[in-house]
C-alpha cells in the first residue's frame, strides 16, 4: 500500500476554519486512496513534494493506464458539481479531457497539461486571441441530452440575484453606492428571464480566466494548444463569461486611463470571441457587484474594492 498523500498546506489553511471544510479534508487522503486504487493509478511526484492544488481542489499527477494524468479532488462547493457534465459536453475540444469521474467523492480523472504554462504568462494580445478562440469552441448551443442535466440554467440564478443583491446589500451595511447596486438589479431585469436571448443559450464556462487555461502538448493524443481547466459551467449568453478576463490582470491597464484600457480589453475580447460588447459589459457589470457583495461578507476587503471599481468603471 502506498503512503497517504499529503494535503497541501495552503489547503489546510483556506478549508481548516469552517466545519465543512475540516471534515473535507479529514476524509481527502482516504478519497484519494480510493481513487487510486479504483482506477488503478499511482503517484508520479517528486519524493518530499506536495500535489499540487488550485483554489478548492487537491491535483495529484498520477500515473495511469491512459498514460500521464492528474487526479482531481475538489471542495464539494456547488460550482464545482458542474464540472464533469460540462466536461463530457466538450469531450476534449477545447477543455482538458476527463477520463473518469466518482460523484460519490468528487474525484475526478484528467489528462495531464502543462501546468506550468498559463496565459498568466503570455503576453495580453495573445491571450485575448487564445481566449476568445477558446469561447467560439467551449459555447455548445443549449441540448437536451441527458449530459445537460447536470448545468444549471443562467436565467433562473439571474432571477435568484435580482432579490438577493438588494438584500445582501443591505444587511452588509451598504458597502458602495446604491447607483451601482442599480446598474446591477438593471442588468438582471435586461438581461434575466425577461430580456433574455434565449435562442443564443449555451454552454458557458463562468471562470476563463489566464490561469484556468493550460497548454496541451498534443503527445497524449488531441490538438495541441491552450485548453480550459476547471469549468463552473451554466447555460446562458456567451457574454457572461467575459468578466473574469477583466478581474484579472488590472495591473497591466494603462495608468493615467485605467477605465479607458479596461473598456478596451472588453472590446479586445468581445471581438476575439465574437460577442457582443454591451451584452458583456452588462454581464461583467452584475458579476461583479455579486462579487463585491462576496468578498465583503467574507472580509476581503481590498478584493470587493477591486470588484466595485471594476463594475464602476463598465457602469460609467
Amino acid at each position: 500500500m502506498t503512503a497517504p498523500v499529503p494535503v497541501p498546506a495552503a489547503l489546510q489553511r483556506q478549508y481548516g476554519v469552517s466545519r465543512g471544510g475540516r471534515q473535507w479534508l479529514a476524509g481527502l487522503p482516504q478519497a484519494v486512496s480510493e481513487a487510486m486504487e479504483r482506477w488503478d493509478l499511482t503517484p508520479d511526484l517528486a519524493p518530499g513534494t506536495e500535489p499540487w492544488h488550485g483554489h478548492g481542489a487537491l491535483v495529484l499527477p498520477v500515473s495511469s493506464p491512459r498514460g500521464p494524468a492528474v487526479l482531481k479532488a475538489a471542495y464539494p462547493h456547488p460550482e464545482a458539481l458542474t464540472e464533469p457534465a460540462a466536461l463530457g459536453l466538450w469531450s476534449g475540444h477545447g477543455a482538458v479531457r476527463l477520463h473518469a469521474s466518482h460523484s460519490g467523492s468528487g474525484t475526478l480523472l484528467l489528462e495531464r497539461l502543462d501546468h506550468r504554462r498559463s496565459l498568466a504568462g503570455t503576453d495580453m494580445d495573445t491571450a485575448v486571441e487564445v481566449w476568445g478562440k477558446l469561447v467560439r469552441m467551449l459555447s455548445l448551443p443549449a441540448g437536451h441530452s441527458p449530459g445537460w442535466a447536470g448545468v444549471p440554467s443562467l436565467a433562473e440564478r439571474v432571477e435568484q440575484l435580482s432579490d438577493e443583491l438588494p438584500a445582501d446589500w443591505e444587511d452588509l451595511g451598504r458597502p458602495f453606492d446604491r447607483a451601482l447596486l442599480e446598474a446591477a438589479l438593471e442588468v438582471s431585469q435586461t438581461r434575466g428571464a425577461v430580456g433574455r436571448r434565449s435562442s443564443n443559450d449555451v454552454l458557458i464556462h463562468t471562470d476563463l480566466h489566464f490561469g484556468n487555461i493550460l497548454y496541451r502538448d498534443g503527445s497524449a493524443g488531441g490538438e495541441e494548444g491552450f485548453v480550459a481547466i476547471d469549468p463552473q459551467a451554466m447555460v446562458g449568453e456567451p457574454e457572461f463569461a467575459a468578466a473574469p478576463m477583466l478581474w484579472n490582470r488590472l495591473e497591466e491597464l494603462d495608468g493615467d486611463r485605467p477605465r479607458t484600457a479596461l473598456r478596451r480589453r472588453l472590446a479586445g475580447l468581445c471581438s476575439a470571441a465574437e460577442l457582443d460588447y454591451e451584452a458583456a459589459r452588462q454581464w461583467s457589470v452584475l458579476r461583479e457587484v455579486e462579487n463585491a457583495l462576496d468578498y465583503t461578507r467574507t472580509g476581503q476587503r481590498d478584493s470587493a474594492q477591486r470588484s466595485v471599481w471594476v463594475a464602476a468603471s463598465l457602469a460609467a
